[in-house]
């Protein structure tokens, strides 16, 4: 059965869709299981680091975004107050704090229950996880090398400028 999207045809295994699309992106991908999917994409400040896993056992779809970005012991109470704030403002997935290696990630699950994955949601979830990464990385920054306070960090990254100078 064919799906809205020309290229793509529907499948039972989500992963084999997001590989598809990473081709169609020229995202450099590495295919390490029938389970598993990493991508690399570009963004504005840094590359994102991508991986998809699928259990068929709970037909579910794992998003874990990372950048290579370490968070310090010192900065570690602050980051958990960004994060947290962060989170309350998404709608979809979460920033998680992996103290152990001072990782920050994005993760969100795409829970199927029956249904096949459209290209329209696998497209849909990187494009959040992607959105929320660009959207808080210099929140984040403020808070490991500036040493800005959440809040402050927060409200610097949220700044819009609009115009031109």
């Amino acid at each position: 059965m064919a799906t809205a999207e020309a290229g793509y045809t529907r499948v039972a295994n989500p992963i084999d869709l997001v590989e598809q699309m990473a081709v169609d992106h020229d995202w450099p991908a590495d295919r390490s299981s029938d389970e598993e999917l990493t991508l690399v994409v570009a963004g504005s400040w840094t590359d994102y680091h991508v991986s998809l896993n699928w259990r068929d056992d709970l037909e579910a779809l794992h998003l874990a975004c990372a950048f290579d970005f370490r968070v310090p012991d010192n900065r570690l109470n602050e980051m958990y107050r960004l994060i947290a704030q962060i989170n309350e403002q998404l709608w979809l997935g979460h920033f998680d704090l992996w103290t152990q290696e001072g990782l920050i990630m994005y993760r969100q699950g795409l829970l199927l229950n029956g249904a096949v994955a459209t290209p329209q949601q696998c497209d849909a979830m990187l494009k959040a996880a992607l959105e929320a990464c660009e959207r808080y990385y210099q929140a984040f920054q403020f808070v490991v090398w500036a040493g800005k306070e959440s809040r402050e960090a927060l409200v610097s990254a949220m700044f819009q400028t609009e115009g031109q100078a």
